[in-house]
């Protein structure tokens, strides 16, 4: 259970004012898209000044609002590449941006540079099916972000191993409908924010700070009519795959291809009715890349389960398990979905 039910609603106010201050910061950074913003991981993977930076700020004010609370954070990002002597010119940069941030936040005293490494480590936990676990993806969808594309900011929160609240923050997505407009020539206001609570549904208001309202996902109940999403990255999620069990399904529409957990905000609103995710083998899918876009659409009335029709399972550290894939819907095309990606998975092995 949740210790302090006053402290979601705090909490989504604070992350709002939050969210607001370092959009305007990691925006900046997007639209300069600067070959120096861009530091390799060890892994080869990019990371920005941004997703730091967005790790240091969130860990920060977590911290501080939740200190006298036992505290623990799973996150994507370390220190360890700012540590080396070839970080140490990103690391100024990212604790420059921090401070800029946290002052317009209204925080006065500044962070040094080993505040700023501290704050980012402190995302190291393992999780666990014990206790409560802060989950963040600083920036998800690093890829989009760069280029000028959607990305979020997702937080999570695990309370004995079980999603119990989610924060998407997700600057680039248009206030209205994706279903309005063309995926390519998305235009409008942009920048929602989106927010669920086991037991109280999902809200989503502007990222300005409008009144919020209520959101659920699509009711379509047949599959013809239904729209789907997917990873815009083909090296995220098999898009072969994907065409087959929307050929089964009998769906007419062309996939929405978006980077991030914007897609799970986006479903929650009803702006799709599908999403599928098959990573290609080997990959393991991170609990910071699903946990707070679930809460948001199981609490907008959808489902999200694996390839077997199991639900996730946040419990176990870092990694997810799985069957195969990731698959969200509403409750009445699941058995349908279900069917149909059993049946292609089915089909593809006995191809190999």
């Amino acid at each position: 259970m949740i210790k302090n039910l006053l402290l979601p609603r705090k909490l989504v106010l604070l992350l709002l004012a939050s969210a607001n201050t370092w959009n305007s910061c990691v925006q900046k950074v997007q639209k300069a898209l600067l070959q120096s913003d861009v530091h390799a991981k060890s892994d080869k993977s990019p990371v920005t000044v941004a997703d730091y930076g967005s790790q240091a700020v969130v860990s920060f004010v977590l911290q501080k609002e939740l200190s006298s609370s036992p505290f623990s954070l799973v996150a994507e990002e370390d220190s360890g590449d700012l540590r080396k002597e070839d970080g140490q010119e990103t690391l100024q940069r990212i604790t420059k941006l921090v401070n800029e941030t946290l002052a317009n936040g209204g925080t006065a005293s500044p962070l040094s540079d080993q505040d700023v490494l501290a704050a980012i480590d402190s995302g190291k936990s393992e999780g666990g099916s014990l206790g409560q676990h802060w989950v963040l993806d600083p920036i998800d969808g690093t890829k989009g972000f760069l280029r000028g594309d959607q990305y979020a900011i997702a937080l999570g929160l695990l309370d004995e191993g079980k999603v119990v609240l989610g924060v998407l923050a997700c600057p680039n997505l248009p206030l209205q409908s994706l279903a309005c407009h063309d995926q390519h020539t998305i235009q409008g206001k942009a920048g929602c924010l989106f927010f669920a609570q086991v037991g109280t549904g999902t809200y989503m208001q502007s990222l300005d700070g409008s009144e919020p309202r209520k959101v659920n996902v699509s009711c379509t109940e047949n599959p013809e009519e239904a729209s789907f999403f997917e990873s815009y990255e083909a090296a995220h999620s098999m898009h072969d795959l994907t065409s087959l069990i929307a050929k089964k399904l009998g769906v007419k529409a062309p996939p929405v291809r978006i980077d991030s957990q914007a897609k799970y905000g986006a479903l929650s609103r009803g702006d799709g009715a599908i999403y599928m995710r098959f990573p290609h083998r080997g990959y393991r899918e991170k609990i910071w890349d699903h946990a707070a876009g679930s809460v948001v659409v199981t609490e907008a009335g959808g489902v999200v389960t694996d390839a077997a029709g199991k639900p996730l399972d946040f419990s176990r550290g870092r990694y997810l398990d799985l069957d195969t894939g990731i698959i969200v819907t509403n409750q009445k095309l699941m058995p349908t979905l279900l069917n149909a990606v059993q049946e292609s998975l089915k089909e593809k092995a006995s191809s190999l």
